[in-house]
C-alpha cells in the first residue's frame, strides 16, 4: 500500500518518536517537535487512518499510537535514511581490528561480538564458520624440545587445531618434515568432511612404520570430523533485560533459554530472506521461532574471499534503532572482509 507525502512523514516521525522514547506517541508531540507544517487536529486524522491501515495501533484508550510490525516493514524498506556513526565510534571499530590481523577467526568473532553489543546496547550474534566445509590447508609439526613437538592443523577459514604430541628420539628432522610434507600433499585442498575415515586408514596403512607416532595427527583430524554443529557467538545477552517490552519475566525467560540452544539459533541465521544491498531485516513474525517474534534481527553476512563464511546479526526489539544498527553492522562488515 502507498502512502501520501503526509503520511509518510508522520509515520516516519512517529517511529523516530518512539524509538527514542518506548512511549506511545499522541498528535500534539509531533506537531511540536516535528516541522511538518500541520495542526495537531490534522496529524491526529490522519494518525486514524495509519492505524486502520495497520500502520500504527493505540495500546490503550487514551493513549497515543505506536507503530506497528506492518509500520515498520515500511519505514525500513521506503523512509529510513542512512545513518552516519559518530568519529568516536568509527575510531572504536577501526581500534579493534588494527589488532586483529594475527589472531584465530574464532578469538575475532568473539570480540566482533562485544563491539557489535557495545556500540548497538542490543544483543550480537554471530554465526561462525563451518569448519567441515573448511579446506584443509597445511599441517605443522614443530619441535617443542628433544621429545616433544607442536602439531597444528590450519583450515583455509582461519580455523587452527593444535596439540603437544610426543616425538620419537630416532625420528630425525629431515625424516619428520618428509612426513609432513606427505600428508600435505595428500590433504591439500581437501574440505574437512572430504577427510574420511577411510582416507586417515589410507593414510595410516602408507605410513604405517610411523603410525604409533602419527597417532595423534591422525585423531586431531578425526576430531575434526566429529565437529558438526555450527556455533553461534552471543553478545551483551544481558542489554535485552534493558529494554522496557521485556519487563514480562516471561518474555525474557524464553529469550534467555534460546540464547543457551546453539543450534536454535543456527537457524534462525541460516534462513535468509531479501533485504536491503547485503543487510537482512527481519521484524517480528517474519523470524521463524516463537521466542523471537516481538523482536527484529538485522542480518549481514560475512566472507573469505568470495566464499561466505557465517552471518554477523543483531538482535532487539522491533522499536530498534535500525538506521544506526544497519551503520554499525555495514563498518564491522567492512572492516572483517579485509582483515
Amino acid at each position: 500500500m502507498g502512502l501520501s507525502i503526509r503520511k509518510q512523514k508522520i509515520l516516519r516521525a512517529i517511529i523516530t518518536e518512539h524509538v527514542k522514547s518506548a512511549q506511545p506517541i499522541g498528535s500534539r508531540t509531533i506537531a511540536k517537535r516535528y516541522k511538518i507544517g500541520l495542526s495537531s487536529a490534522t496529524i491526529r486524522n490522519e494518525m486514524a487512518d495509519l492505524e486502520e491501515a495497520g500502520f500504527l495501533f493505540q495500546p490503550h484508550t487514551s493513549a497515543g499510537r505506536v507503530p506497528s510490525q506492518k509500520g515498520y516493514r515500511y519505514y525500513v524498506d521506503r523512509l529510513m535514511e542512512a545513518s552516519n556513526l559518530e568519529e568516536e565510534e568509527k575510531a572504536k571499530i577501526r581500534d579493534v581490528y588494527e589488532y586483529e590481523r594475527l589472531k584465530e577467526i574464532e578469538e575475532i568473532i568473539k570480540h566482533t561480538s562485544e563491539l557489535l553489543s557495545l556500540l548497538t546496547s542490543y544483543t550480537s550474534l554471530i554465526l561462525g564458520p563451518q569448519l567441515k566445509k573448511s579446506a584443509f590447508k597445511k599441517l605443522q609439526i614443530m619441535p617443542v624440545d628433544y621429545r616433544r613437538g607442536l602439531l597444528v592443523l590450519v583450515a583455509d577459514t582461519g580455523f587452527v587445531k593444535n596439540k603437544i604430541i610426543n616425538l620419537p628420539r630416532t625420528l630425525s628432522s629431515g625424516e619428520l618434515g618428509r612426513i609432513v610434507t606427505y600428508l600435505n600433499h595428500r590433504l591439500e585442498g581437501l574440505t574437512i568432511d572430504k577427510i574420511t575415515s577411510r582416507l586417515i586408514g589410507e593414510l595410516r596403512r602408507d605410513l604405517y612404520h610411523h603410525v604409533q607416532f602419527l597417532e595423534d595427527t591422525f585423531m586431531l583430524l578425526e576430531d575434526s570430523l566429529a565437529e558438526d554443529e555450527r556455533r553461534v557467538f552471543l553478545g551483551g545477552t544481558s542489554n535485552m533485560l534493558n529494554q522496557p517490552e521485556f519487563e514480562d519475566v516471561k518474555k525474557i525467560k524464553a529469550l534467555l533459554s534460546l540464547f543457551e540452544q546453539h543450534s536454535l539459533l543456527a537457524s534462525l541465521l541460516e534462513r535468509p530472506v531479501a533485504g536491503v544491498e547485503d543487510i537482512v531485516i527481519r521484524i517480528g513474525k517474519e523470524n521463524i521461532l516463537k521466542e523471537v517474534q516481538e523482536c527484529s534481527l538485522v542480518m549481514a553476512t560475512y566472507y573469505l574471499g568470495r566464499e561466505i563464511m557465517g552471518t554477523i546479526a543483531v538482535l532487539g526489539p522491533t522499536r530498534m534503532d535500525y538506521a544506526k544498527t544497519v551503520a554499525v553492522l555495514q563498518q564491522i562488515v567492512s572492516h572483517l572482509r579485509r582483515l
